[in-house]
């Protein structure tokens, strides 16, 4: 046992951002000293003194063999890993990694059509053959849920000579699907599962959490300690167990997709949010849990509200629930408000502008919020007080807008792909109207929000509903990423 009350990375940097000297090296601000004074007011000085380069006391990144090994290594008993890597490139830099160290030009990867982008990119960099799966759709509440183990067998079925499975676990919505069922069959054909662990690195640190991904069985995992730990914004971790994923290839891979001149304040606030989590982690979790069933029970008694729940009953081995809704984090909240006829853009919009409370995105029929160890009781309160007064004072009688657009997406097989994302990426191209890209292929990634996912990538064809799904979006006040023209009066195609 290592003694998790060590901050290795922590103190080396505060004892070299107080030590007297004369700075000749990265960055061009010297500690501070040649600041704006606009960026000095907001932040002060302190936070620029530890603002250092790769100093012989600071250790490197990518050939870690002092107080980063060290902390690398308090991480990795923490969360239940093997080996952990320190990311300073978010999640992203994690998965694409995952990808590249798994899978080579040609190889195919098994994971759900709504994966992050990280993992349509790491697709067009590896070269690797995505066999898609679409995830469980719930059609009432219009969300998409996990892929289901079922699903996973018989892809893998068909396609024997897979290099990797990738999940998402959990979703944006914070649910589980049957990871463990996954692992087992993944690793019947002695391939790695990899997971996008994002919004779960907390699972590990109390039991009314769902099971931590390796806990499950998965062979890698990639973290974002910034989104519900205590760590900087843009700091995560990369972990993996076993024997099935070489480390020496996650080493190499990540050197592809890391800063060479990395953050150290991010790098100490993962060292520290390790500690935090080694240390206070149940006490942190089980009053975050606490806030966060407050938030549900009073959301829920709100006429015209409903909050996501676990299916009724449980899901156990196929009998009832389902396999694609296992478990659900419940420090992650997602309000339905089309009961009030409002949809999830307008009653964001109020409840930002009106009442000061601010969610972590929006969709058509839902807000979801994020409840971590950050918030607090005034926090909640305002939160219910803010649906409180939006059922009473901005009701309507019929939603303005309301279908199913998630539907056709994720229970079709509109997703047609003719060559692989890399030879997209890079094949010549041309612009073209977006009315003029019916039946095409598609040479960039479209991302709108909501929900998040990359519904286009390129090799896949464009098709007509596609197109309107994506103006759908835009007509509700979603927006569109990734692409050339985020207007989307264009799309880039093969050419």
């Amino acid at each position: 046992m290592l003694n998790q009350n060590q901050t290795p990375l922590l103190d080396a940097l505060k004892a070299n951002a107080a030590r007297s000297h004369a700075p000749f090296y990265t960055p061009g601000h010297k500690q501070g000293e040649g600041i704006s004074q606009p960026l000095a007011d907001l932040l002060g000085k302190a936070v620029f003194r530890a603002d250092l380069t790769e100093l012989a006391d600071l250790d490197n990144l990518f050939a870690p063999q002092g107080v980063i090994q060290e902390a690398q290594k308090l991480a990795a008993e923490a969360f239940g890993a093997s080996q952990t890597w320190f990311l300073v490139n978010g999640s992203t830099c994690g998965i694409e990694a995952a990808i590249l160290a798994t899978c080579g030009t040609g190889d195919k990867i098994i994971l759900p059509r709504n994966v992050h982008s990280s993992a349509i990119a790491g697709l067009i960099l590896s070269g690797a053959i995505p066999i898609f799966l679409n995830p469980e759709y719930d059609p009432v509440l219009d969300i998409a849920h996990s892929i289901t183990p079922n699903a996973v067998q018989s892809a893998l079925q068909q396609h024997p000579d897979a290099k990797a499975v990738l999940t998402v676990y959990p979703t944006y919505y914070g649910v589980c699907g049957d990871l463990s069922a996954i692992a087992n069959i993944t690793h019947q054909y002695n391939i790695p599962l990899l997971v996008d662990e994002a919004h779960g690195a907390h699972f590990a640190f109390h039991p009314k959490l769902p099971t931590a991904a390796l806990a499950a069985g998965a062979d890698l995992t990639v973290q974002s300690i910034h989104k519900v730990l205590g760590a900087m914004t843009q700091a995560s971790m990369l972990h993996i167990q076993g024997n099935r994923i070489d480390g020496d290839r996650i080493s190499k891979a990540l050197q592809l997709v890391q800063s060479t001149s990395p953050s150290y304040l991010l790098l100490a606030s993962l060292d520290a949010a390790r500690q935090q989590m080694a240390l206070q982690g149940k006490m942190l979790m089980s009053r975050t849990l606490q806030l966060a069933n407050e938030a549900r029970t009073k959301i829920s008694q709100i006429p015209g509200l409903s909050v996501l729940q676990i299916p009724s009953p449980p899901y156990q081995g196929g009998l009832g629930g389902s396999p694609g809704f296992v478990a659900l984090d419940k420090t992650r909240l997602t309000v339905t408000v089309s009961g009030l006829g409002l949809t999830g853009f307008e009653a964001d919009e109020i409840l930002d502008e009106k009442f000061a409370v601010t969610a972590e995105f929006a969709s058509l029929q839902h807000l979801t919020f994020i409840i971590s160890l950050g918030n607090t009781p005034a926090d909640i309160e305002q939160l219910v007080q803010g649906f409180i007064t939006l059922a009473k004072e901005y009701r309507r009688t019929n939603l303005t807008v309301k279908n199913h657009l998630w539907q056709e997406i994720f229970t079709t097989q509109c997703h047609v792909l003719c060559c692989s994302p890399r030879e997209a990426f890079f094949a010549v191209s041309e612009i073209l109207p977006l009315t003029q890209t019916n039946k095409r292929i598609c040479a960039e990634i479209v991302c709108p929000y909501p929900p998040g996912i990359p519904l286009l990538m390129p090799g896949e064809v464009i098709t007509k509903s596609i197109l309107d799904y994506l103006q759908q979006i835009q007509a509700m006040g979603g927006f569109i990423s990734g692409c050339n023209d985020t207007s989307l009066k264009t799309l880039k195609v093969v050419k």
